[in-house]
């Protein structure tokens, strides 16, 4: 029998082939893509090929958006389009299945509509598209078991929309397991919207409207953030990773330690002009007892304690200081200088700009750096002072390292650049 030669309309651009090898190489994969990319039509294209490419039979594929309606408008009629050349293909639209000749089946899904019709079958191809706007129960109590018996892949993809959802999770998973695959496409890098175009959108959109949607940065959504795009720069220069403790130089600790909120301690090394923040410790409820013995538990070797100014006043239970109960302890603190908490943020950006942060022993501390924020003043239509929330104790410790660092450093004369030497060539006056 003659064979057919079928050509599907698709011409992946140069980011959407590198999504195509990624795919093939890679069993998860997440995506992070400005808008316009073309990362459903990629997504699409990618199953019907796999229906055609995989070697197990009766190949089980599907696509899953937030919406019933967003499926339907957008992938099926992508399904369509680069299907219909196919002969034999049939289509199920009640159900938007998709039955392939040689008993490949994709079936297209929004998980708004009935979530749990996802049970029961297995797959051996997954795309969940948008998946910031997916609840996070889906693919571990859902997909994950469905890919299980046949190992099947899963895609992620999707745009940031702040750091408090599943598409986050999911890209800092990819970026500590180098089993998965993880890329971020901007729409400065990719070239796929003209210039003019941006600049147009740049012109029309608020600025984090604009770092959001089309430079994919996690900090934007959050109106306000004071260090999220220092964070976003660690984490495109790869300075969000696994750092390892090195023995050669002590590591010093930075406190915020709250009476009824949560107490935090960062653990840092200074090593040439580089910060290491290598570790982290948080816990509600608990005194300077419960932080002595975890401080003496982990396996360094400790420089210097920096704490807050308060950590000088005194309970009037048993008359002594915090600062006292910590030396009985065996925990010297050096008090950090009482700075201006804007002095002290201003303090803090210039250090973080310098520093690296392991990836997941302090991944609740990047977190908290991303989302410290400002109010916004409606009176006075501006920013106004940081916000109290939980990521104020976090920021409060590395600010506390921070201005500490500085008063250590402050006053060090630079190093000799020319010999004393009182020896006169020819003789003394």
């Amino acid at each position: 029998m003659k064979e057919k030669i079928i050509t599907i309309p698709y011409t992946p651009r140069d980011a959407q082939r590198e999504i195509h090898n990624a795919l093939d190489t890679h069993r998860y994969s997440v995506i992070i893509a400005h808008r316009r990319l073309g990362k459903s039509m990629a997504a699409i294209n990618h199953l019907i090929r796999y229906a055609f490419t995989h070697s197990m039979p009766n190949i089980r594929m599907a696509y899953i958006s937030p919406t019933f309606k967003q499926t339907k408008q957008i992938a099926w009629d992508y399904v369509k389009q680069f299907t219909k050349q196919i002969p034999g293909i049939k289509y199920n639209e009640t159900e938007l299945r998709c039955d392939f000749p040689n008993g490949a089946r994709l079936t297209l899904y929004g998980v708004d509509a009935n979530p749990d019709a996802l049970r029961g079958s297995y797959y051996d191809f997954v795309v969940m598209d948008e998946v910031q706007l997916i609840n996070e129960d889906v693919f571990p109590t859902v997909i994950l078991p469905a890919l299980a018996d046949r190992k099947g892949k899963c895609l992620f993809v999707g745009t940031p929309m702040s750091t408090r959802n599943y598409l986050y999770e999911l890209y800092k998973k990819a970026k500590a397991d180098p089993s998965w695959h993880c890329k971020i496409y901007k729409a400065s890098e990719t070239n796929i919207i003209d210039k003019f175009e941006l600049a147009q959108l740049k012109q029309n959109m608020t600025d984090e409207e604009y770092r959001q949607e089309l430079e994919c940065d996690f900090s934007a959504a959050i109106n306000g953030s004071i260090y999220g795009k220092i964070i976003d720069k660690l984490d495109a220069d790869n300075r969000i990773t696994k750092i390892n403790y090195d023995i050669g130089y002590p590591v010093h600790t930075a406190w915020d330690l709250g009476i009824a909120d949560e107490g935090i301690v960062v653990f840092f090394q200074e090593i040439g002009r580089q910060i290491y923040f290598i570790d982290c410790l948080a816990k509600s409820g608990e005194g300077l007892p419960w932080f002595a013995k975890e401080i003496k538990n982990r396996d360094y070797v400790y420089g210097k304690h920096f704490a807050p100014h308060d950590i000088e006043v005194r309970d009037f239970s048993n008359g002594l200081s915090r600062r006292e109960v910590a030396y009985q302890l065996g925990i010297r603190f050096q008090v950090a200088p009482k700075l201006a908490v804007e002095e002290g943020i201003h303090i803090t950006s210039m250090m973080l700009a310098r520093s690296y942060f392991d990836q997941q022993k302090c991944e609740v501390l990047i977190d908290a750096l991303r989302h410290y924020h400002r109010k916004w003043s409606v009176n006075n239509k501006h920013f106004s002072k940081p916000t109290h929330d939980w990521s104020s104790h976090f920021c409060d410790a590395v600010r506390i390292g921070a201005v500490s660092l500085t008063e250590n450093t402050a006053g060090k004369k630079p190093p000799q650049s020319m010999a004393q030497n009182e020896y006169q060539v020819f003789g003394a006056n």
